[in-house]
């Protein structure tokens, strides 16, 4: 873990690297975005998370207070305050004013930690305008605050508690002047901290919000870990069998954690985390994790005649079709690759992860034919299928290299052929395709009109979708190919944008273009090039004059200064076939005037918007019903 003489250095160092965090607060917590934001709250949240892998918390309560501060309590042992000779002062004060000071302090230390390595908690009271931490130990309570990072006065003890109190407390408030955005979002905060407590099995962690009346709060507490956390992701699904299958072990110094367990849908969802850390690029622990799978499963079919000797082996995209999982490996010096750091490179971890599930998967396989026997035949289904959907789309790129690339003949295509000015709009029916044509600035924005809803690809598999015309109709045009195929420099144009009616009927066909997109390019979305148009909901006419309305609220803004009175004729458009090519050139085309909405996944979030779109897009209908219950409040106006 490092030696204690990288920390030494006079005061003056210790403010430079604290004036470094507010010059370039991106380099240590990701962005002053709201992203950035809710990571102040996860640094001390891991500190606290570090205690209880080290065996010594049991409880954590995070509060948003009601002046937006945030405060976050533990039981564990309580961060030192005995003086550190290498500085000279408190170890609480260091590990709050010093860059790379943590719980290497004082002896002990952590065997793992999730936390950025003891960055954590200076680099929050960098960034606050006001911070302060009491210590419950040995029967006394200490205290320090500060400002913008620096001390208001030493280490002091304020009381006294009992003998069997221990823990931490911090409260700080975000510095406005950093972040774009100091309000912290109660569903953000809850998703993480919900992670949290199942990577870290017996863990409580309390999420209380007192911003509100009545008063929110969640108590997070799962004594079964991350095979709860499988049964979380699959409630909106019909699992194959009812046990989540469960590996856990030790090898080359690495803890492993796997659950696992299959459904009925055609989607994969795995999850792999390092010491409480999500990896959304994977990296040696996915890949030991993917080997051992596909070895097993291919030794079990054969040994046990599922697949004949002269049949071609199963591929690990057949075996993990509706297979949800989450892989988590504690290891006491990670090394992370990749441009963002978030793809785990330790060799030793790939070696442990694959020697353990490939020995307790064979063994549960053994011990539970049926499962076995119900998990190899899906993956034959999905074999099958795939290689019908093969000769598909074989099919299309044989026709595509001898057609010199040809576009769906329904296709608007514009005439510059530079993809950063090119923008497409996929519109619903022939009606709006067709004034979208007349309207639009050819230059620079194509038109693909659909026809009618396209193919729910939640509830397809491969070979279906790739038959579906309107779905090959925009895989030709995107022009990036999906799945293995994908590239995103092939991208034709820089916005794809759909525009469809402000009713019941158009927000279905977005959510289904939308489940497209997010199962089968979702690099388009992550990489910021899908929109939502956003038409009109209203247009007000009074003495020649016109306005448009995008929300009921700027209605009423409109309404308020031009007058409420009989000569507003208020039209309600109820779709995009209402308005002439004119009006829907300058209320929703228009580069100038128009409002787009920018569709984003945020990497952290990938275990919600699953089950967002199951729950949306899926069979079962109880979890749709209470989702729409719990959302229904946010609910502007609705057509039905």
């Amino acid at each position: 873990m490092g030696t204690e003489n990288e920390y030494g250095g006079d005061q003056i160092q210790i403010l430079e690297g604290l004036e470094a965090v507010r010059k370039r607060p991106g380099m240590y917590i990701g962005s002053t975005s709201a992203r950035g934001l809710h990571h102040l709250v996860y640094e001390i949240v891991d500190n606290s998370v570090d205690e209880a892998l080290a065996g010594y918390c049991k409880n954590i309560e995070v509060t948003i207070n009601e002046d937006n501060s945030i405060t976050v309590e533990d039981d564990g042992r309580g961060i030192p305050v005995d003086i550190n000779h290498k500085a000279g002062k408190s170890a609480l004060e260091v590990v709050y004013t010093v860059l790379h000071a943590g719980g290497k302090f004082g002896g002990g230390g952590y065997k793992v930690s999730g936390g950025l390595h003891g960055v954590g908690a200076s680099v929050v009271n960098a960034l606050s305008t006001k911070l302060k931490v009491e210590v419950y130990r040995e029967g006394k309570v200490y205290f320090q605050s500060y400002k913008i990072g620096k001390p208001d006065e030493p280490v002091k003890v304020i009381g006294e508690c009992g003998e069997d109190k221990h823990g931490t407390k911090v409260t700080f408030w975000p510095d406005g002047s950093i972040f774009e955005e100091t309000v912290f979002d109660y569903d953000t905060l809850k998703q993480r901290l919900r992670e949290t407590a199942f990577l870290t099995k017996g863990l409580r962690i309390v999420l209380t919000d007192l911003r509100e009346n009545p008063v929110r709060t969640y108590d997070f507490h799962y004594a079964g870990g991350i095979k709860e956390f499988v049964t979380y992701l699959n409630k909106s699904k019909e699992a194959l069998y009812p046990e989540v299958i469960y590996c856990e072990g030790s090898g080359n110094g690495v803890y492993v954690e796997v659950a696992m367990q299959h459904n009925d849908s055609y989607n994969e969802l795995t999850l792999s985390f390092v010491n409480n850390i999500i990896t959304p690029e994977g990296g040696t622990h996915l890949a030991g994790f993917r080997n051992a799978l596909t070895k097993t499963f291919n030794a079990y079919a054969r040994a046990n005649k599922l697949l004949k000797d002269n049949e071609p082996a199963l591929t690990g995209d057949d075996i993990r079709e509706g297979l949800t999982a989450i892989i988590s490996v504690k290891i006491e010096e990670p090394q992370f690759e990749g441009q963002t750091k978030q793809k785990l490179g330790n060799s030793e971890a790939r070696g442990a992860v694959d020697s353990i599930v490939s020995e307790q998967l064979t063994y549960f396989l053994e011990q539970n034919p049926t499962v076995a026997k119900t998990i190899c035949e899906k993956s034959l289904l999905a074999q099958r299928a795939r290689e019908a959907a093969r000769k598909a789309r074989d099919l299309t790129r044989r026709k595509t290299a001898l057609e010199g690339m040809s576009l769906p003949g329904k296709l608007a295509d514009c005439s510059d052929k530079d993809p950063k000015n090119c923008e497409i709009f996929i519109v619903e029916g022939d009606s709006a395709g067709g004034s979208a044509k007349t309207a639009r600035s050819r230059a620079t924005q194509a038109i693909l009109p659909l026809r009618g809803k396209i193919l729910n690809v939640e509830k397809a598999r491969l070979d279906k979708i790739y038959g579906n015309a309107e779905i090959k109709a925009m895989i030709t045009a995107f022009g990036t190919g999906i799945h293995e195929d994908f590239d995103i420099s092939k991208l034709r144009y820089n916005k794809i944008i759909i525009m469809t009616d402000a009713d019941v009927d158009g927000a279905h066909i977005s959510t289904l273009m939308l489940t497209f997109l997010y199962r089968f390019m979702p690099d388009l979305i992550k990489e910021g090039h899908v929109y939502l148009a956003q038409p009109p909901l209203y247009k007000i006419e009074k003495n020649k004059n016109v306005w448009y309305a995008y929300s009921d609220d700027e209605l009423n803004a409109i309404l308020t200064e031009i007058g409420r009175d009989g000569n507003n004729k208020i039209q309600r458009y109820k779709g995009l076939g209402e308005m002439d090519a004119e009006q829907l050139w300058e209320t929703t085309m228009d580069p100038e005037k128009r409002i787009l909405k920018r569709v984003m996944i945020d990497d952290e979030s990938t275990s919600e918007i699953d089950i967002t779109f199951t729950t949306l897009m899926g069979d079962k209908v109880e979890p749709r019903r209470e989702f729409i219950e719990e959302n229904a409040k946010y609910v502007q106006n609705l057509d039905i």
